[in-house]
């Protein structure tokens, strides 16, 4: 893919619509890890969830990655204290991955990742804080098809969707906009 045809992959990307509930802004990407790269930042209304989604492409391709593309994500979203105890609770979120990049059909080889509970507790002058906890899914997967690759930022976008517990917009329905006072 030359430099050309990662532009016209990027303008397919940077026409993604999303919810009024998430904004989603274009980050420096790095600089170092491919000759081509672009990334996103997201936020989901309230501090629900957060996270980045990295789009790498090296025309000669790089062994790591076994081909020449590599996505890499990462989505935090407070939970429930109560939750962050569920032995279960990594497999839950490695599963909204893999069912968001099935949901939008992307074709990957090479997943990897973690999945993170965090629980923290307040002391000393920070004592009158709530007990916070949160969910971090951290992945990357090889692209096998270069043509499409704004599936693979819509099955990210849905991953932080989920995480935040956004509930699901009906197929058809259109969600109207919001108008800032």
């Amino acid at each position: 893919m030359s430099s050309q045809s990662f532009d016209s992959a990027l303008a397919l990307i940077r026409t993604i619509s999303f919810r009024n509930e998430i904004e989603i802004s274009e980050v420096p990407a790095p600089q170092k890890l491919a000759p081509f790269s672009l990334a996103l930042s997201a936020d989901v209304e309230g501090d629900r969830a957060s996270g980045r989604f990295v789009l790498l492409h090296d025309p000669a391709g790089q062994d790591g990655w076994s081909g020449k593309y590599r996505c890499v994500t990462y989505v935090s979203a407070d939970i429930d204290t109560d939750m962050v105890s569920d032995p279960l609770l990594a497999d839950v979120g490695w599963t909204w991955l893999l069912e968001s990049l099935k949901k939008y059909k992307c074709e990957f080889i090479a997943p990897s990742g973690t999945v993170t509970r965090v629980s923290s507790s307040s002391f000393g002058t920070l004592v009158d804080r709530d007990e916070e906890s949160e969910l971090e899914v951290r992945a990357s997967w090889t692209p096998i098809d270069g043509e499409d690759l704004s599936a693979h930022v819509k099955a990210w976008i849905d991953l932080l969707e989920i995480a935040a517990g956004l509930a699901p917009i009906p197929e058809g329905v259109t969600q109207l906009a919001r108008h800032n006072s």
